[in-house]
């Protein structure tokens, strides 16, 4: 039997690989992002040594892609996106004449066609999706008005790149100056009444269809009692309505996925499919980032350096520029701009795909690609960057904010963690008892109705630098830490311990293994659900605990 196939291979030393490396970058508290990438960098075909199946690393990566944005459309409804497109239709097509207008204006300069210019400014003016949320979950940003504009900014764009890779073969001529006259023109209007009539087919079927579908079958294999039927129920329907959407309807894998979970989220079965998608859901992702570090020739930074950094400079501050002055038009306040900023200050998967095919229909230079692809890598290697700022400036922002409306600060204040269905009723209790508590909460709008009851609250994740410096760690008499993810719990543990060696504080969590990392961060108390919800019961029926 073989052994050394290429897909084991391919999914094996990717996998293996980006866990060393993305533990090395965070010990270097460095993103882990970069060591994937640079995973990919080793794996790819311009270094020696070992070169994975490009191919097969591309599709186990769309996977990914298909699996997290059934995740987001689970926690995104269709209210969500309708509330928000105000500033999403006419940010994101005005961002996109902007970068576009950027990236013609570079391609002018280094003595391209027009066609290949205009391909090549489109490439760089859609944000990568895996990126964008990856970023927005670790904050835990999805569900927020901020998070909501950046995801609907992004849906936005992924349909403007769906009609520009279905138009590009049709228009492949004009752009190249090899058709005149009115029969161009035609050839340009047909294929584009043609897809916007399949993508509204789509968006009908689910609509009419998939609403009543899709939620009574996960519903029903609900009822059988199989956790693993209704695993594999999700996975289904994620892949499979993707599949069907792509085939069917000549939309993204992407955009499929996402309606499908958006379909899904108005069923109550939502929080616990999200839950049954995520690990998986990681693992892909990560084979992502690995698929990207392969395209990368790092011999350009020595070739072409000036026309990469101008590129880079396009995507990370061009772009952020006109987003950030998008939003702010639109009056919306400028923690929400900073943030839409930061989210689109990269490019992805429709850059790739959209540069191949330019390159394979003879519009755009094998150059134009090159650059396009390095300015990727680059640019999501420094998106962390611009979210360790937007972080810093919120936790400035919190500090230089009016506090009028915030209970007077004082030594032995109460620092709560998170502030959901845990986190509220601890709040309660404390206030209730007149203890002062300074809460840190993800969700604006949480933390928002907080700061309008007298409570101080600050906005961000508790993890990132300076959050807790900004709670006054070292006066406080206790940390709770009430978020359910043991594992960022126990980053926030660990550097509140550095910071107070003597603070008692308690988290929570779901498993043994679980109490043993926070213990072993310098958790005090580590309270299990299960455990104490077991003795409650054991106590009501009478039997001693």
């Amino acid at each position: 039997m073989e052994h050394n196939t290429p897909l084991i291979s391919t999914i094996v030393v990717g996998l293996v690989l980006a866990f060393l490396l993305g533990l090395v970058a965070q010990r270097l508290r460095v993103s882990p992002l970069v060591g994937y990438l640079i995973a990919g960098v080793i794996m790819g075909p311009f270094t020696p040594g070992y070169v994975a199946n490009q191919n097969i690393a591309s599709e186990l990566a769309e996977i990914g892609i298909i699996l997290l944005m059934f995740g987001v459309g689970l926690h995104f409804s269709l209210k969500d996106l309708l509330s928000v497109r105000a500033i999403a239709i006419p940010g994101a097509v005005v961002q996109i004449a902007a970068a576009t207008a950027m990236g013609m204006g570079l391609s002018y300069a280094l003595g391209w066609p027009l066609g290949g210019g205009l391909v090549f400014g489109l490439a760089l003016s859609v944000a990568s999706t895996v990126v964008l949320l990856r970023a927005l979950q670790d904050r835990r940003l999805v569900d927020s008005e901020r998070g909501r504009i950046a995801v609907g900014w992004l849906i936005v764009e992924d349909l403007a790149m769906v009609l520009t890779l279905v138009l590009l073969p049709a228009v492949a001529g004009l752009l190249k100056g090899e058709v005149n006259g009115s029969a161009g023109w035609l050839d340009l209007l047909q294929p584009l009444a043609l897809t916007l009539g399949k993508v509204a087919a789509f968006v009908a079927v689910m609509l009419l269809v998939g609403r009543r579908v899709i939620p009574a079958m996960l519903h029903y294999v609900a009822h059988t009692g199989s956790r693993e039927l209704f695993r594999l129920a999700v996975f289904a329907i994620s892949l499979g309505v993707a599949f069907g959407a792509a085939n069917l309807f000549d939309v993204s894998f992407a955009l499929g996925a996402f309606f499908a979970g958006m379909i899904l989220s108005e069923s109550e079965l939502s929080q616990r499919a999200a839950h049954e998608t995520l690990p998986l859901r990681d693992a892909f992702a990560v084979l992502f980032f690995v698929s990207v570090g392969m395209l990368v020739d790092p011999a350009i930074l020595i070739r072409e350096p000036l026309p990469l950094l101008i590129t880079v400079l396009i995507i990370t501050f061009g772009k952020s520029v006109a987003a950030f002055a998008i939003v702010r038009l639109f009056g919306h306040p400028t923690r929400t701009a900073l943030t839409i900023s930061a989210s689109l200050a990269q490019i992805g998967e429709f850059s790739f795909i959209l540069v191949g095919l330019g390159v394979a229909l003879g519009v755009l230079p094998e150059r134009g690609r090159e650059l396009v692809l390095a300015g990727a890598i680059i640019s999501i290697m420094l998106n962390p960057l611009m979210f360790a700022l937007l972080d810093r400036f919120t936790v400035a922002d919190d500090r230089d904010g009016p506090k009028t409306k915030q209970a007077p600060r004082s030594d032995g204040h109460v620092v709560l963690v998170g502030h959901g269905r845990v986190g509220s009723l601890v709040s309660k209790v404390l206030r209730d008892n007149g203890a002062a508590v300074m809460v840190i909460e993800s969700d604006p709008e949480r933390a928002a109705r907080l700061q309008e009851e007298g409570v101080t609250a600050f906005t961000g994740n508790a993890a990132a630098p300076d959050m807790l410096e900004a709670a006054e760690i070292g006066q406080a008499r206790g940390l709770l830490v009430a978020i359910p993810d043991a594992f960022e719990g126990g980053q926030i543990v660990s550097k509140a311990r550095a910071l107070n060696p003597k603070l008692p504080i308690i988290a929570r969590a779901h498993s043994d293994e679980e109490v043993a990392h926070l213990r072993s961060l310098g958790a005090d108390v580590v309270i299990m659900g299960e455990e104490e919800i077991a003795k409650a019961m054991i106590t009501r029926i009478g039997v001693p605990g």
